[in-house]
C-alpha cells in the first residue's frame, strides 16, 4: 500500500494546516518533507516557501513534493528571513489548526494525528506542544527534552513556565489558527517564537503532551557567545512584550532579574563562572534562598569536577543513538 493510500485510508479528517520555511537545506529537506508525507492522519495543505536559497533546495523541493500525496505548494523567492517568512505563511493558512516545521527536522508518524486530538479536547488551549529530541548533522540523538523538562514543561498556564525561559521546542507545537488573527511573529527578534509564545500564553492555555513526536536539528554553536547574546536578546523581548500585555515596570523589573538569574545558573552549569558570578550578584533578589544555595554551589565547584564532566558528555556523546535507530525501536 502506497503512503497515499495509507493517508487517505486513516479515520478523521484533517483539520491541519503545514507550513516549512527552507533557507539552505539542502542536505535535510527531503527527510523533513518525506516525514510530513508519512503522517497517519495527513494535512489538510502543505505550503514550503523557499527563502531565497542559494544551495539546490529548490529542485529537492520540486522533485519532492510530485511525491505528495496531498495538496501542496511551493512558493519561491528572495530572501525575507524567517519571521517574515512565518507571517507571509499564515496569510495562507485557513485550517482550523496550523503547525509548521523547520525544513532541517523531523516529525514522527502520529505527530499531526495526536496534536489535533489534544487541541480538540482543549477548547481553551491556543497550541499544543510536546518533547523533542536534539539531532545533530548526522541524524544523530544529542538528548530529548523528556529528559530535562518533566520538571519544566506545564500543561495549562505557560506564563511563569515562559519566564523561567523553559521554551516549547517549535517543532513539537501546533497552534489554533484563530489564536493566530490578533498575534504574528515580531521580525525584528531573533527569538521569533519565544515573544509570541509570551503573547500566546497571555490569550490561553499551553496543552502539553509528554510523547516525543519530534526530532529538531541542532547545528553547532559557540555555548558562552550564544548564552549572551540570547540574555540579551530575552530581555529586549520581555520589555516588548510588557507593553503588549500590560505589565506595569516592578513586574517586568521582576521577571528580568528572574531572567538574568537563570541564565547565571546556565553560564555557571556550562562552565563560564566569573560571567556566572556576575549576573548572580546582579539578579539575587526575589529569588528562593534554596535556589540561591543551588548557585553558590555551583560557583564553587572545582575545576577538576567541571573536567570531569566534560569528560563524561563526551563519553555519552560517543553513545548517541541514531535517529534511525529510535525509529525503527519506537
Amino acid at each position: 500500500m502506497s503512503v497515499a493510500e495509507k493517508n487517505t485510508n486513516d479515520d478523521g479528517e484533517s483539520r491541519v494546516s503545514v507550513f516549512v520555511p527552507c533557507y539552505n537545506h539542502g542536505p535535510f529537506v527531503e527527510r523533513c518533507l518525506r516525514s510530513i508525507f508519512a503522517q497517519t492522519l495527513p494535512p489538510r495543505h502543505l505550503l514550503v516557501i523557499d527563502d531565497g536559497s542559494t544551495d539546490d533546495s529548490k529542485n529537492i523541493i520540486e522533485r519532492v513534493l510530485k511525491d505528495c500525496p496531498f495538496p501542496s505548494k511551493l512558493i519561491s523567492r528572495e530572501n525575507r528571513g524567517l519571521c517574515a517568512t512565518l507571517n507571509e505563511a499564515i496569510e495562507h493558512m485557513d485550517a482550523e489548526y496550523f503547525a509548521y516545521i523547520g525544513s532541517d527536522d523531523i516529525w514522527f508518524p502520529d505527530f499531526l494525528k495526536e496534536r489535533q486530538k489534544l487541541l480538540d479536547s482543549r477548547s481553551n488551549a491556543v497550541l499544543a506542544f510536546g518533547n523533542a529530541y536534539l539531532l545533530d548533522d548526522e541524524d544523530n540523538v544529542i538528548e530529548s527534552t523528556a529528559d530535562w523538562a518533566r520538571a519544566d514543561y506545564v500543561d495549562g498556564d505557560a506564563v511563569e513556565m515562559l519566564l523561567r525561559i523553559s521554551v516549547p521546542n517549535s517543532t513539537s507545537v501546533c497552534y489554533r489558527r484563530a489564536a493566530l488573527d490578533d498575534r504574528r511573529w515580531n521580525q525584528d527578534s531573533k527569538l521569533e517564537d519565544y515573544e509570541l509564545y509570551l503573547q500566546l500564553a497571555h490569550d490561553g492555555e499551553f496543552a502539553f503532551d509528554p510523547q516525543v513526536l519530534s526530532a529538531w536539528r541542532m547545528h553547532g554553536y559557540n555555548v558562552s557567545g550564544d548564552l549572551e547574546m540570547m540574555l540579551g536578546e530575552v530581555l529586549e523581548t520581555q520589555s516588548h512584550v510588557a507593553k503588549l500585555v500590560g505589565w506595569n515596570a516592578d513586574k517586568l523589573a521582576a521577571i528580568h532579574r528572574h531572567t538574568r538569574f537563570h541564565f547565571a545558573e546556565d553560564l555557571a552549569r556550562r562552565g563560564y563562572r566569573a560571567k556566572a558570578a556576575k549576573l548572580f550578584v546582579s539578579s539575587l533578589t526575589g529569588e528562593p534562598i534554596k535556589s540561591i544555595a543551588r548557585m553558590s554551589a555551583r560557583l564553587l565547584i572545582p575545576q577538576t569536577v567541571l573536567r570531569w564532566r566534560a569528560k563524561s558528555s563526551q563519553r555519552k556523546d560517543a553513545e548517541r543513538l541514531s535517529l534511525d535507530h529510535v525509529l525503527n525501536n519506537r
